[in-house]
């Protein structure tokens, strides 16, 4: 098996190092397995120029070629699939069957907008004679990107997908504790024959790149993945630039469970859900609102399962969950478990941080959780539930709605009627039926009030990376 790749910055096509490095840490063990090159302020400038001229070049490149290089690079992802799937785990701590599971995502993201590459339609709106009106769609232009630690590999994708498929340059800012699903994405577009200039890839400490990126005339959108407050922020810093921005942000998805769906398979998927990435993901079903009649059997069913889930090294055969990806989120954790605790809440399992090594915490299932604990309305990130009873659909969809935030959502029912009023009054971008999964590169993403403004995936994914410009056309001057 390959180690820990030596990590570079990628600008204008070409590799370098810096002098200034960070420690990347495998969070199962506490043990630095990397160190982060830091781009300095002449390395920002490099990146800024070469995105302006990958930009005049790609953006006058046929979609179809466009679409090519894309389906090439995603070809080498699946061919290297074990190699970064190893880097993955290593540095965010996940199991390694998960993390082969989103190198294949990822690749389906690419393969994706390149087929979104070649149908960017305009349209011709109809008018009079000797007279044309024309709508097209083109590149907004080179694009400052930011992507999480919490999928090192699918989250750049997303990003770096529909920017290249749209025809912009791109300066992608990974995240600097899981670099290396980045870099990986990098490395294939480079082997593919991507332009230089095309794919830019920087590390380092967030607030210098955002606040030297983002104000450039050379920055003509902001893409964004991570907490509202840090998404509130990069939008401010945009618009006082009049930059416009996608933003996909965090969420506290919850979860309906009506009394006549299947309890146990309702209890055991949604609790499998929620551990899976250390329940550190902006969709994670979190808040279950379930109907007092069946109450008492989902809970018991959702606990055991919990409890039997199997935590430790994601290199280690049978594990189902690793670690959280640092001491700052059992710190978090621990403080949402004591203060709802403190509130009157029910622990039913866990609770706690797993052994001195290595950022383990235990699968958590708090009951009877009231509204003025802080884990109701605060996003707990990770390895954390709430279930709740409720007496009806209608008081279930009020206190699902009753969080300022709207990613994903989730219910369990096989009534229409039930389905019905939860897709008409349910406040969420994603809302699943009797499914967890909340996005496939074929369905847009994003969520509305404070998660966020735009979509990525789907049809629409593209959208935000392209600017309408509309042509009337005379045949004489008039």
């Amino acid at each position: 098996m390959t180690s820990y790749p030596d990590l570079q910055l990628y600008i204008g096509g070409a590799w370098r190092t810096t002098t200034e490095t960070l420690p990347v840490v495998n969070p199962a063990t506490e043990e630095i397995i990397g160190h982060l090159p830091c781009a300095g302020q002449q390395d920002l400038d490099d990146a800024l120029a070469a995105a302006q001229a990958g930009f005049a070049i790609w953006s006058r490149t046929a979609p179809r070629d466009r679409a090519d290089v894309m389906l090439r690079a995603a070809a080498i992802m699946r061919t290297r699939q074990d190699e970064i799937a190893h880097s993955i785990t290593l540095e965010h701590g996940k199991p390694y069957q998960q993390a082969r599971l989103e190198v294949i995502r990822g690749a389906e993201f690419f393969e994706w907008d390149a087929g979104e590459a070649v149908r960017a339609y305009g349209r011709v709106i109809p008018s009079g004679p000797g007279i044309d009106y024309i709508v097209h769609h083109q590149p907004i232009g080179a694009v400052a990107a930011f992507s999480p630690w919490n999928f090192p590999m699918s989250q750049p994708a997303r990003k770096i997908a529909g920017a290249i498929a749209s025809g912009c340059s791109i300066i992608l800012k990974a995240a600097e504790e899981t670099p290396a699903g980045a870099m990986h994405i990098a490395r294939a577009f480079h082997d593919a024959g991507l332009p230089a200039g095309v794919l830019n890839l920087v590390f380092g400490i967030p607030a210098d790149i955002s606040s030297y990126l983002i104000p450039n005339d050379i920055i003509r959108l902001v893409a964004f993945t991570g907490s509202t407050t840090i998404g509130r922020h990069l939008t401010t810093m945009a618009s006082d630039h009049m930059t416009p921005v996608l933003m996909e942000l965090g969420g506290h998805a919850p979860v309906i469970v009506c009394e006549d769906t299947d309890v146990k398979a309702a209890a055991v998927s949604g609790s499998s859900r929620k551990m899976r990435n250390a329940g550190q993901v902006c969709t994670s079903p979190t808040r279950f609102f379930v109907h007092d009649q069946i109450f008492d059997e989902f809970l018991q069913h959702f606990t055991d399962r919990a409890a039997a889930t199997v935590v430790g090294n994601g290199m280690e055969r049978g594990v189902e969950m690793g670690p959280l990806a640092n001491h700052r989120r059992i710190t978090a954790l621990s403080e949402f478990v004591d203060d709802a605790r403190n509130k009157g809440a029910d622990l039913m399992t866990g609770g706690s941080r797993i052994n001195a090594k290595g950022y383990f915490f235990e699968p958590t299932v708090l009951a009877n959780v009231p509204d003025s604990a802080r884990v109701m309305q605060e996003e707990p990130f990770g390895p954390l539930a709430i279930v709740n009873p409720v007496g009806s659909l209608d008081e279930a969809i009020e206190r699902a709605n009753s969080v300022p935030y709207g990613l994903a959502a989730y219910a369990f029912t096989n009534r229409s009627d039930y389905a019905n009023q939860m897709v008409e009054r349910v406040e969420a971008g994603n809302l699943s039926i009797n499914t967890l999964e909340a996005s496939l590169p074929e369905t847009p993403f994003g969520g509305v009030k404070s998660s966020g403004y735009g979509r990525e995936g789907g049809t629409e994914g593209l959208h935000h990376y392209m600017v309408v410009k509309t042509v009337s056309h005379s045949y004489t001057i008039v």
